[in-house]
């Protein structure tokens, strides 16, 4: 059985998911890949890591840089997506890296590409606390954001102005 709770964020309204009392799932209503890889009922009702999560959320809008080391996290994926969504945990706030950087560093030979890298960014299940927003194109360009672009634009400038 899967817990939820809905999270109304000044970009719209967001579902919280968890499983076993570990955050699954955190994804705006409507955005592109939306309960992907979910296949139990869910129900809504609220547990630790929910309430965990809104106040992180909570926190984090009100322009403080909450650390995601109280959440338990448990996004659910291959192994290659988990490495991706690994090194996305380590972006500092209010910095990017490009789809290209995460590739070299995934790819001890060199040879992965950038696209493959962006697929898994864009199937991350747990929106903002684990940063796929701070992933950008080369020369800095804002792209490929499931939540959109315009989202993507303010979570980057929300942080920059802490």
């Amino acid at each position: 059985m899967i817990n939820s709770t809905y999270y109304r964020s000044p970009l719209g309204e967001m579902l919280l998911a968890s499983k076993n009392n570990k955050l699954i799932g955190a994804w705006f209503e409507g955005q592109k890949y939306y309960l992907a890889n979910i296949n139990e009922n869910i129900i809504e009702k609220e547990d630790e890591i929910l309430i965990k999560t809104v106040n992180w959320l909570d926190d984090y809008f009100k322009g403080n840089k909450p650390s995601i080391n109280g959440l338990d996290l448990a996004p659910e994926g291959s192994d290659f997506r988990l490495k991706v969504w690994e090194i996305l945990r380590e972006i500092p706030y209010g910095e990017t890296i490009t789809y290209g950087e995460i590739a070299k560093r995934i790819s001890k030979e060199g040879k992965m590409s950038a696209q493959a890298v962006g697929g898994a960014v864009a199937h991350n299940p747990i929106s903002i606390i684990i940063p796929c927003h701070r992933v950008v194109g080369a020369n800095g360009k804002l792209t490929g954001y499931a939540g959109g672009i315009d989202r993507k634009r303010f979570l980057l400038e929300h942080e920059k102005k802490r």
